[in-house]
């Protein structure tokens, strides 16, 4: 069979001048063909007509059925996790190396109506670095605990060079969920960066008409950690990308495991905390070795005074009502002006 590399051949030696038997000999191929192929104009991949044929079985012929079902009923749900979701559902069946003919026979299924693909620039980061956190309403979720509606944040904390993420639930915007948030991820990241960015947080930059300035009590949050303060300009996301990125991602995932999980109500909170320890759990796994590569600092964060020490409440923990580390480097009196 004549490759393209040999039709290439024989057209750059008969350029220069060679007989077409002698150029034929070169490439590797009968004179007649070559005489084809010179007069045709076309490589030999360009002359194959199209294969719509299969050379081998289909592996998900038996449970495209059920497949088909799922996306029916959830559009939402990715390929991946169904595949996933295939892999517990039949042990040992699908190995992982069949995830891409997997994703192949659902994009295809998806070609007339699935959404448009999501776009995204990368950009330049370094190990241990910078950091960004901000607050993400869960509320489109639809979570429930007993049957009642649980509207809440998350507080989002992301480590921009390796992607390792965490949370903490929350019920607003304040100082005192901010600052929970970041002693928690702290905490359970076991190292600080060397600078924290949020965007325009009242809890954080003071408003009109001092939006270039931190308040006292975030300046003593993170200078309790030794931390560097930033913060977005005005009306200016982008520059808190990673972070609105990751928000996107971790609810996602979320919505994902909710709809494998056949059920968005959970029994208590206690039991909702550790489904997203696991969500983080799961994402965090295949960053390890870029996180562990140089992505956290080696020095340990400070810990609060004696009597004071908060317990390490993981990436679902959460102390609403606790003022946090400024409060009691600053104590209970003290001032944003």
């Amino acid at each position: 069979m004549v490759t393209d590399s040999q039709v290439e051949k024989l057209r750059k030696l008969m350029q220069k001048g060679t007989s077409v038997s002698l150029a034929a000999a070169k490439s590797g191929m009968d004179e007649k063909t070559a005489r084809k192929y010179h007069r045709g104009g076309r490589l030999p991949s360009e002359c194959q007509p199209a294969r719509d044929w299969r050379t081998r079985p289909d592996p998900f012929d038996e449970v495209w059925a059920w497949s088909e079902a799922l996306l029916k009923e959830a559009p939402g749900l990715e390929a991946k996790s169904l595949f996933d979701a295939l892999q517990r559902k039949y042990p040992g069946r699908f190995p992982d190396g069949q995830v891409r003919t997997f994703q192949r026979r659902v994009k295809n299924w998806r070609a007339l109506e699935g959404p448009a693909r999501e776009v995204f620039f990368p950009q330049q980061h370094h190990a241990g670095e910078l950091s960004q956190s901000d607050f993400t309403s869960m509320r489109t979720l639809k979570v429930t605990i007993a049957g009642q509606p649980f509207d809440h944040l998350v507080y989002h904390f992301v480590l921009t060079y390796s992607n390792w993420e965490t949370g903490t639930i929350c019920f607003s915007e304040s100082f005192e969920s901010l600052s929970a948030g970041l002693e928690n991820a702290l905490r359970e990241l076991g190292g600080s960066p060397r600078r924290h960015r949020t965007d325009q947080l009242s809890a954080a930059v003071h408003q009109m008409p001092h939006r270039d300035q931190f308040t006292r009590r975030y300046q003593a949050l993170l200078g309790h950690y030794g931390v560097e303060a930033e913060h977005t300009g005005v009306a200016c996301p982008n520059e808190n990308g990673d972070v609105e990125q990751s928000h996107n991602r971790f609810k996602r995932a979320v919505e994902q495991a909710l709809l494998l999980r056949g059920s968005r109500d959970f029994l208590d909170r206690s039991g909702y905390e550790r489904f997203l320890r696991e969500i983080f759990g799961q994402r965090n796994a295949g960053r390890k070795a870029r996180f562990e590569g140089g992505a956290r600092r080696a020095e340990a964060p400070p810990c609060p005074p004696a009597g004071n020490a908060a317990p390490d409440r993981g990436s679902g923990g959460s102390r609403e009502h606790d003022p946090g580390v400024a409060q009691r480097v600053l104590g209970p009196q003290s001032s944003d002006r």
